[in-house]
């Protein structure tokens, strides 16, 4: 009973720290310090490539297909690359996204939101999720970093009570083995959003790959295979 009574206060002091950081959260974004051109070594994103994923899940299997596109989107004044995200389950459509990413003069990769529809039976049931940076308080955060350290937590996103997803650098040396191949040198992140602090993934990506190649679930019930790269 008291390891319950320590953990629910961890959890609200972890929660209110992460609100009181939120209230700062203000980054400043100058649209000429930004490309669509994104060539991160670890998150790369080429018009044209189109990374499959697969994941066997309690409800079916999940496939998961990433397309970059070689449209755009203004966000903040920024010029974002759009990438489509869609997924299915067991051949149904369950979810449509639609991301905007920038690469900054340093190199790191910028979430400028998303476009999120979630289907069943082929009719749109829900948007949560979505946001734009500069709409209604949301902000950018960081996907890839350029100069990664271990133990570095950045911010992936800010939409107060809608996206807020965090990622701290684990490690930046780990092997890999999914369908598409084995894959040595990569990085470990863990990540989890402030809304749902005890619901952790880990994610992999490979430097040859210059993308996620491996998403796990914390107690490893779930793992998104990398399975298959178009260009």
């Amino acid at each position: 009973m008291l390891k319950k009574i320590i953990l629910i206060i961890m959890v609200g002091l972890f929660i209110v720290l992460i609100t009181a950081y939120a209230q700062d959260y203000n980054p400043e974004i100058n649209p000429l310090d930004f490309t669509d051109q994104i060539d991160n070594p670890y998150f790369s994103l080429t018009p044209g490539t189109t990374f499959s994923y697969q994941s066997k899940t309690d409800e079916g299997t999940e496939v998961i297909k990433v397309i970059v596109t070689d449209q755009t989107k203004k966000v903040m004044g920024v010029t974002t690359l759009i990438v489509w995200d869609r997924v299915w389950l067991d051949d149904q459509l369950i979810k449509e996204t639609y991301d905007w990413y920038a690469q900054d003069q340093e190199g790191n990769v910028w979430y400028f939101g998303e476009d999120s529809k979630e289907y069943k039976n082929g009719k749109v049931v829900s948007t949560e999720g979505s946001w734009e940076g500069g709409v209604d308080g949301a902000m950018p955060g960081m996907i890839m970093k350029n100069k990664l350290i271990v133990g570095d937590s950045y911010r992936q996103e800010y939409y107060q009570g809608e996206a807020e997803d965090w990622a701290e650098v684990v490690s930046l040396n780990e092997k890999v083995v999914v369908p598409y191949g084995s894959f040595e040198n990569c990085i470990k992140t863990k990540d989890w959003s402030a809304l749902e602090p005890d619901a952790i993934e880990y994610k992999y990506y490979s430097p040859s790959v210059k993308n996620v190649v491996l998403e796990t679930a914390a107690d490893n019930s779930e793992r998104v295979e990398l399975i298959n790269i178009e260009k």
